[in-house]
C-alpha cells in the first residue's frame, strides 16, 4: 500500500485518528493525571493539537502548554486551532528524540506514544525525563503487550498461506516488541522517576468486514505501514487480500475486533536531579 504524504497524514490524523484512537488514550490521561497549578507543560506528538489545546483550556492561564510535533502540517493545523480558540499554547516542529528544550524546564511533560514505533520509546522517554523539572511529573501513553493479538494471528496465517514462511518470525517480533506494563515501569525507574503508577484500559475497534478493517485510515495509513514494513512491496497486495479473506471467513457475519491495551504511565522526577 502506498504511503500517504505528510500533509495527507496530518489531515487523516486530525479527522479520523484523534477522535477515535487518540480519544481512547487521552481520556485515560484525563481521568488519572492532575495538572500542575502553574508553570510550563510540554506535550510531545500532539498531532493536530486537539487534546493539548483542551488541556490548556482546562489548566487556565497560570500553566502554559507547549507542543512538539514531527509532522509540520500537523503543527500548522494545531496553530490554526489554537488561534481560533484564542488559546496561548505554542506548537513547534521538531524531532522527539532530540528536543530543543533545555534540561529541567517543564513542570509536566506528556508523551503521546500511541503511534510511536516501539523502538523509539526509550530514547523519546529519556528526553521527556531530561526536560522535566525536578519534582515535575512525566506521563506516557502507549499500547502495551497483547495489543493487536487478533490481527497478528490472522497475519501469521496469511503469510503461511502465501508461502512466506520466512517472515512468520517477523510477526513474532512485532508481538514481542510491544512492551509489557512491567517493562514501562522498569524504564521509568531506570530513568530515576519516583511514585510510578500505571493504568490500563482494554479498548476494542470493531469492523464489519476484512475490507473495512484493512482500508480504515487507522490501519491502512498508520498501523499497517509498520506491520507490512518487512515484506517486499510486491507481496503487499497478495498478503492484504489473504488477510481480508481470512477475516471474512472466520468472523461468520460477526464484527472483527481489534483489541488494544491502552496504557498510561506516570511518575515524578526526583527533586535531587
Amino acid at each position: 500500500m502506498m504511503a500517504k504524504s505528510q500533509k495527507e497524514l496530518a489531515y487523516l490524523e486530525d479527522l479520523f485518528i484523534a477522535p477515535d484512537w487518540g480519544e481512547r488514550f487521552s481520556s485515560l490521561l484525563d481521568a488519572h493525571l492532575e495538572l500542575p497549578k502553574e508553570g510550563e507543560a510540554l506535550y510531545l506528538a500532539p498531532g493536530a493539537g486537539g487534546h493539548a489545546i483542551a488541556l490548556q483550556e482546562r489548566a487556565g492561564e497560570k500553566l502554559r502548554f507547549f507542543g512538539v510535533e514531527e509532522n509540520g502540517y500537523s503543527v500548522a493545523l494545531a496553530r490554526a486551532k489554537a488561534e481560533a480558540l484564542k488559546q496561548r499554547i505554542e506548537f513547534l516542529e521538531g524531532p522527539l528524540q532530540q528536543l530543543a528544550a533545555e534540561t529541567n524546564r517543564f513542570d509536566l511533560v506528556i508523551g503521546n506514544g500511541s503511534l510511536l514505533g516501539t523502538e523509539r520509546v526509550p530514547e523519546v522517554f529519556g528526553e521527556m525525563v531530561r526536560t522535566t523539572a525536578p519534582g515535575g511529573m512525566v506521563a506516557l501513553m502507549l499500547p502495551t503487550a497483547s495489543s493487536f493479538g487478533e490481527f497478528f494471528s490472522v497475519y501469521w496465517e496469511a503469510l503461511h498461506n502465501c508461502g512466506l514462511v520466512d517472515h512468520e518470525a517477523d510477526v513474532e517480533d512485532l508481538i514481542t516488541a510491544l512492551p509489557a506494563v512491567s517493562d514501562i515501569r522498569e524504564l521509568a525507574e531506570r530513568e530515576g522517576l519516583e511514585k510510578v503508577d500505571t493504568w490500563l484500559e482494554r479498548e476494542e475497534f470493531r469492523y464489519d468486514s476484512g475490507e473495512e478493517f484493512l482500508r480504515s485510515p487507522l490501519v491502512s495509513d498508520f498501523l499497517l505501514q509498520t506491520w507490512l514494513a518487512f515484506l517486499p512491496e510486491k507481496r503487499h497486495g497478495r498478503v492484504s487480500s489473504e488477510i481480508i479473506r481470512i477475516i471474512d471467513e472466520e468472523r461468520h457475519e460477526a464484527e472483527f475486533a481489534l483489541t488494544v491495551k491502552a496504557t498510561l504511565m506516570t511518575g515524578r522526577k526526583s527533586g535531587s536531579h
